[in-house]
């Protein structure tokens, strides 16, 4: 009997076997045909995303276009269209119709910066994207003599930067900017380059702190696409991982991370005075005030001598253009007064408006993008110190203006703090 079951198993055994290895088998399939399916949905999801949001080839080509049928000409055209010693490089384009790339011109390294959509115009609506109109370059017409242009660009820009007496002197900065041929006359298709420039932010920025050194230098144009020079370090701190992996990693580990991967503290401090002193270039400047409106550390890089450069400025405003648009924005709440993502104003409930006054001055949110930033790995010996003088800037409410005083003495004890520890290091 106990033989005929021994048996009786050894004849189950192969038939036991042959299951099992036909379930794995079923399950390895599985899971190769789901790998496949999800890596195939991965990679047409992010050729998708790229296709969508780096169009810089069309971009070009629409500039390009333009330009050999004489609408539009710049320091830039030739060499981007006729020459094509000015190229393409990375696509860094955080949006589609904001197309950012790496460039290389001759022997410079920059950044190519162009606008996806038809006509651009500045406008402090809640997305803070220009609006387009019906014709690209339509501005100004054939015919229009320069004095007329050049009341055209005084025109706009007191709607821009408020009523001022030195008006005049960056109306000729502009019409400067815009003899791209340094010939000493404006041409039509200059004159439409430059009125479209001239709708985008970032680059009358660019005009107006073109001696400073924390503004990219501004290499050339052509139509509204324009070159900057390269930032090497394109973030404040931080470090850049793989999107995929960016997916799973908790937002608390992330910033952890971002706070591990920076400099040496000297030159953490060296980047940070570089950050207070553009607080003083838009503070009070020579053709008025300028409001922060994004502090993140993708706004602000650095060079490799840590010297701090801004890497995206399309959101520093004009104060008088914020003031002016926000007077006239509806809201049920302060949330509906909203610019960006640093610059509040407050609602007055019984207007349902929105208040014109900014409740945060820029050193306030320059001092909350630094506090962690500086902190950590920050001396003994002045830590306490540091510390209490970045709680006293945190505490700052209300307009630079109304506090001109206070917000000159914390900016200055900052920088005093920070350039006595460093002065005498090598980061200096």
């Amino acid at each position: 009997m106990a033989r005929g079951l021994l048996s009786w198993a050894w004849l189950k055994k192969p038939y036991y076997i042959q299951a099992r290895f036909s379930y794995l088998r079923m399950k390895y399939l599985f899971f190769s045909w789901l790998a496949v399916f999800v890596g195939s949905w991965v990679v047409y999801v992010q050729y998708s995303s790229y296709t969508e949001l780096c169009r810089g080839h069309k971009c070009k080509d629409t500039i390009c276009d333009k330009y050999r049928k004489g609408v539009i000409d710049g320091s830039a055209c030739s060499s981007l269209c006729d020459k094509n010693t000015l190229y393409l490089g990375k696509c860094l384009s955080a949006k589609p119709n904001n197309q950012v790339y790496t460039s290389v011109w001759g022997d410079l390294e920059g950044v190519i910066k162009c606008q996806m959509e038809e006509i651009l115009h500045y406008d402090l609506g809640a997305e803070m994207e220009p609006r387009k109109e019906v014709v690209l370059f339509d501005k100004p017409t054939r015919g229009t003599s320069m004095e007329k242009f050049k009341e055209m660009v005084l025109s706009h820009l007191k709607v821009k930067v408020g009523e001022q007496a030195n008006l005049q002197d960056l109306a000729m900065l502009v019409l400067s900017v815009a003899d791209s041929n340094k010939d000493g006359h404006i041409s039509l298709p200059e004159a439409k380059s430059a009125w479209a420039l001239l709708q985008l932010n970032e680059f009358l920025l660019m005009v107006i702190l073109q001696d400073k050194e924390h503004t990219p230098k501004l290499l050339g144009f052509c139509g509204d696409l324009y070159v900057t020079e390269k930032v090497q370090h394109t973030s404040l701190y931080g470090i850049t991982v793989p999107w995929l992996m960016e997916l799973w990693i908790p937002s608390g580990v992330r910033r952890s991370m971002d706070q591990w991967f920076t400099p040496s503290w000297p030159r953490k401090a060296k980047i940070s005075i570089g950050l207070l002193e553009f607080v003083e270039d838009v503070f009070h400047g020579t053709f008025g005030n300028f409001l922060m409106c994004d502090v993140s550390a993708g706004t602000f890089g650095y060079n490799d001598k840590h010297d701090l450069k801004m890497v995206d400025m399309r959101k520093v405003v004009p104060e008088a253009a914020f003031r002016e648009a926000m007077r006239d924005r509806h809201c049920e709440d302060d949330e509906d007064c909203v610019y960006g993502a640093d610059c509040r104003t407050s609602c007055d409930l019984t207007k349902r408006r929105c208040t014109p006054e900014a409740i945060r001055p820029n050193l306030a949110k320059a001092c909350q993008a630094l506090k962690d930033y500086l902190l950590r790995g920050a001396p003994s010996d002045i830590r306490e110190e540091l510390e209490k003088q970045l709680y006293s800037c945190l505490a700052l409410k209300g307009s630079a203006e109304q506090m001109e005083m206070e917000h000159s003495l914390i900016l200055n004890s900052l920088k005093t703090l920070l350039w006595k520890k460093i002065s005498h290091t090598k980061d200096s």
